[in-house]
């Protein structure tokens, strides 16, 4: 059978949604011991924190947290005795739990175009966090030094590609493509088949403003209206950061990156009627 570790690693390679389901603290009498943990999926659980309406309501209450793709941690607090409504059955052990709900959200993905200086000074800020990492190059040696990058937390997934239009292809939908190779004519093709996957979540193209006046009209000129065309943002990077050293453009690029990511859900605490005290 496997650990809620093992399950927990299993949801990230697959790129599942789940929560993580720990007693926190028991007060009397209670199925579980505080430290018990089960996962829970929008279709599937795995463990117990001890059945009854308590694991009921607290599934629930974990499938709601999937569906509005809640990030941030929840708790419950729930008294186990017969005067207390249930939904599910009663439980009369008399106890009172405390549940924490921990998200295990599908991770984020990057995908990074061309790992010059910027690209790589790009790699190696976004590899701290906890996306998923695509890496693609047309040449090897780029591509070796990006698959080394240490300490990663990141899932990596460095590639040669000399036509970066087939990575765009696997890409899972609503991840975040920014172009930076080092051919001109290499990022125009990326943006004119990025274009073409209306499932991207956003796009973003290294270059100067003139740089972008050009490939602005070519775009229109290859069938893409001004609508589609505005999917690109080009320069990239937070106005306020300045500079044109790699580590500071890179900075720039991962803070309006980070910008997009972020959703952050306060703490909340949910009762069943009646909470606990201290």
């Amino acid at each position: 059978m496997e650990s809620w570790i093992d399950t927990v690693a299993s949801l990230r390679r697959k790129r599942r949604a789940g929560v993580l389901l720990t007693i926190t603290a028991v007060r009397g009498h209670a199925p579980r011991e505080a430290g018990a943990k089960m996962v829970i999926t929008e279709d599937d659980t795995f463990g117990t924190v001890g059945g009854g309406n308590l694991e009921m309501v607290a599934i629930n209450r974990a499938r709601e947290m999937i569906s509005q793709r809640a990030t941030g941690p929840q708790v419950m607090e729930q008294r186990l005795n017969d005067k207390v409504s249930a939904t599910y059955g009663r439980q009369c052990c008399g106890g009172e739990v405390k549940l924490l709900f921990e998200p295990l959200p599908v991770p984020e993905t990057v995908a990074i175009f061309g790992l010059g200086h910027v690209g790589m000074e790009l790699a190696r800020i976004l590899a701290r966090h906890p996306i998923d990492l695509y890496l693609t190059d047309s040449r090897p040696e780029a591509v070796a030094a990006a698959a080394s990058l240490q300490p990663s937390v990141a899932t990596v997934k460095a590639q040669v590609a000399v036509m970066g239009e087939q990575v765009l292809d696997i890409l899972p939908e609503g991840s975040h493509v920014l172009i930076m190779t080092h051919d001109h004519a290499e990022d125009f093709h990326l943006c004119d088949a990025a274009l073409r996957h209306a499932s991207l979540g956003s796009i973003g193209l290294i270059g100067s403003k003139a740089k972008w006046v050009r490939f602005r009209k070519n775009l229109g000129a290859s069938g893409h209206d001004e609508r589609q065309i505005s999917r690109i943002q080009c320069p990239i990077g937070i106005p306020e950061v300045t500079g044109k050293q790699p580590a500071v453009i890179a900075v720039s690029a991962a803070a309006q990156l980070m910008q997009l990511l972020a959703d952050p859900i306060p703490l909340k605490t949910h009762s069943n009627e009646i909470q606990l005290h201290a």
